[in-house]
């Protein structure tokens, strides 16, 4: 996405670092980020990270000053025409509050803290079509004060980074700035030094000579500045007066608070500078100015936590009672302030992570945008059980992924379609219906299954490649989403084959033959990720099930299953089937039972063959569903697959098989799953082909076995691509 980001400025601050944080993690993910603010020394860090920032004084609330700012965020979002516009304080709320109106853009604010909410101001304030709050008691003070429904607020974290906020920092840099021993016990204080934040630092300041007396040669290093700071900066010069030496050091506005913080053996505040301090493995005394918790344990965690570590509804912070503490915690041995402040760092590395703020944020940023619309393109609609399978595959993986989204399914028998899923579905060949349905959208998924190949024929491929690329050029994100790619003869067809492969935005294919095939197109992506196929992780039916199945079509003990399909010089090869199908009755005692993967076809080839047959064959019912297929197949001995996916199915329920290779694609899952291929339809050998079912069935533990192995392996595989299908879902 683009995201438009509004805040007063980028000074030192809670808020400011929280954005700071959350502007780097989503341009790390792909995200394209706009800062707009009045400045301040977090501008360098986020130019570093390559996001663009354009100066408004944000930060003043003049009518002439709110007047030019406006004009600036007006044009920066008619030029930039980002798809959210994420408000941070009031000022920048109330604006852009103002132009949602004549823009109308997805509009979501931030809420750090609690505010004023009476007279002109609760009139002034905007929350935008959904807020976050950054702790459980803000979203409570926005439900209470302003009515904003509970589903429209997204609860967060500061999150924290706990590379920089390490306990791998030593602060000694920090210790030779400013003149102070390795051994001097130090206590740390970073905050904004202005009206609403700076108590803490004012009662260090006043309590100097009592903290001196408790802990002889102490030093207090206050890191910031605002409002409060000169005259913070004269009380520390009279007190360091009084005791006649340097106790309080005013630092300034300082951006290596992550050196600040490790110096010190003590940090005393709260909000994002505490969990700051707990990152770098501190010992914590939780002091602001709504309120005091003294020195953070495990047990105040819950408290701690409803209040975003800010001490709201907690006594006032007395000057006695913070220097006490203070004391006590620089007293302790090195080895009591270890176990507090790795307790600490415990506790952010749980619950405080960038990530884990990122992730909520982008929530409100979907929920703000709406629904996602999602197409689904592939051979479905046309009763293959396999495509069928993968459709069902992948449909729940956008589903989990993207529980809110709207998908529509590319199918040929759309009403059926749409009926099953509950979803739109349109006619895949009806272009008044496939193109408003790629221009609303914002992702296609082509797949999986074998899409782009010319064996079946071009006119198959040209329609897979044409609707790939027409959501290319409507400026879609599309995926291939596990494809088996080719056989593709033709050159002009390899040529498209290769062109679509290098303009999916992701491409994650089957089997490592499939990647094969395209480095020999000239595709030079390095992206490509090899899964599995979708099917893998389907749940069968139960054996009740697929026995009930087999009973009512006739099945009366242990069988061989067979899937078979039409092919070229058919009556040669029903023939040689038909011997095979005998010999599997006379030679092993076992039932031949062909499961039919495309109904009509199917059906026909398995009733031409069983004709053909000296022994009675049974032939399963079309009607059933993808599940009950897999558990009836999932109770054969063994399974003579001509079919792709009836392979893979076998092998989801571990029953040993023996292929017929068609296709180069069965011939790669065959190698995979280590079974054994009787050759193609056209050099099939029947006595060949029954000595290796007679062989698979003697064997059929040690080849179950292996399966389960490799199964389970290749399922871990096909749940890749519903990952990497999630990295895509977070740049839409």
């Amino acid at each position: 996405m683009k995201i438009l980001i509004t805040t007063m400025g980028l000074d030192i601050g809670g808020a400011e670092t929280h954005i700071t944080e959350l502007c780097k993690e989503l341009s790390r993910r792909g995200h394209e980020v706009i800062v707009v603010s009045n400045g301040g020394v977090y501008e360098a860090e986020i130019a570093a990270a390559g996001i663009k920032h354009i100066k408004a004084p944000l930060n003043r609330r003049s009518l002439v000053t709110m007047l030019r700012s406006l004009f600036i965020l007006d044009k920066v979002i008619a030029l930039e025409k980002p798809d959210v516009v994420h408000a941070h304080a009031r000022i920048p709320a109330f604006l852009c509050g103002l132009l949602q109106k004549l823009r109308r853009f997805p509009f979501v604010t931030t809420a750090h803290w609690v505010f004023d909410t009476g007279g002109i101001l609760r009139a002034a304030t905007n929350w935008g079509d959904k807020t976050v709050a950054v702790s459980e008691d803000i979203k409570k003070y926005l439900t209470d004060n302003y009515g904003i429904p509970e589903e429209d607020i997204f609860v967060t974290i500061n999150g924290i980074d706990t590379e920089r906020f390490s306990p791998a920092n030593t602060g000694e840099a920090i210790r030779r700035e400013f003149g102070i021993a390795p051994e001097t016990p130090l206590a740390v204080h970073v905050s904004r030094l202005d009206a609403d934040r700076a108590l803490a630092a004012r009662k260090l300041i006043e309590g100097a000579p009592l903290l001196d007396s408790l802990v002889p040669g102490v030093q207090v290093l206050i890191a910031g500045d605002g409002v409060l700071g000169p005259e913070l900066r004269e009380m520390a010069d009279r007190a360091n007066k009084a005791l006649g030496r340097s106790c309080i050091i005013m630092a300034g506005a300082r951006t290596d608070i992550s050196e600040i913080v490790a110096a010190g053996d003590v940090f005393v505040g709260v909000s994002r500078a505490a969990l700051e301090a707990m990152s770098a493995a501190k010992p914590v005394i939780l002091a602001g100015n709504e309120g005091y918790m003294g020195i953070f344990t495990e047990e105040k965690t819950r408290d701690a936590l409803a209040t975003n570590f800010c001490c709201r509804a907690c006594p006032e912070t007395e000057t006695e009672t913070l220097c006490r503490d203070t004391a006590d915690a620089l007293l302790l041995s090195a080895e009591e302030r270890r176990v507090l402040g790795t307790a600490g760092r415990r506790l952010i590395e749980h619950s405080y992570s960038v990530a884990r703020m990122t992730d909520d944020t982008l929530r409100s940023y979907s929920a703000a945008v709406g629904p996602r619309r999602v197409v689904l393109s592939g051979y479905f609609g046309f009763g293959n059980a396999g495509d069928e399978a993968i459709l069902q595959s992948v449909y729940g993986t956008v589903r989990r992924t993207m529980p809110e989204s709207e998908i529509t399914i590319l199918s040929k028998r759309p009403r059926e379609t749409a009926r099953q899923f509950g979803c739109r579905s349109v006619g895949r060949l009806n272009p008044f219906a496939v193109l408003p349905a790629l221009k609303k959208c914002d992702l296609l998924i082509s797949g999986g299954g074998s899409l782009l190949q010319d064996v079946t024929s071009t006119r198959s491929l040209l329609y897979y490649y044409w609707i790939c690329m027409l959501a290319k050029r409507l400026g879609k994100r599309f995926m291939l989403f596990s494809n088996g790619i080719g056989p593709v003869n033709k050159p002009e067809n390899r040529r498209r084959v290769a062109q679509v492969a290098q303009a999916a935005d992701v491409v994650t294919l089957r089997d490592p033959s499939s990647l094969e095939d395209l480095r020999q197109m000239g595709v030079t992506r390095e992206d490509i990720t090899v899964t599995a196929d979708p099917v893998f992780l389907m749940e069968p039916d139960t054996q009740e099930r697929g026995w009930e199945i087999l009973r009512r079509a006739g099945v009366k003990g242990p069988f061989v299953a067979v899937s078979l399909r039409p092919w070229q010089g058919s009556s040669a090869l029903r023939e040689k089937m038909a011997r095979i199908c005998d010999g599997i009755v006379s030679k092993t005692g076992r039932q031949a039972v062909f499961f039919p993967m495309m109904p009509q076809q199917d059906v026909q080839e398995a009733r031409l063959t069983a004709a053909l047959m000296t022994s009675p064959a049974v032939i399963l019912p079309t009607e059933l569903t993808v599940q009950e297929l897999m558990a009836a197949l999932g109770l054969a001995d063994c399974a003579l697959c001509m079919r792709l996916h009836a392979l893979i199915f076998a092998a989801c329920m571990s029953v040993p098989a023996v292929g017929i290779s068609y296709d180069p694609k069965l011939d790669a899952y065959l190698r995979l799953l280590g079974l054994p291929s009787a050759g193609t339809p056209k050099d099939l050998d029947s006595q060949l082909c029954l000595e290796m079912v007679q062989q698979v069935l003697a064997e059929r533990g040690v080849y179950a076995a292996s399966l389960e192995v490799k199964g389970q392996r290749l399922r871990e595989k096909a749940r890749e691509n519903e990952e990497i299908f999630k990295k895509l879902t977070e740049l839409i």
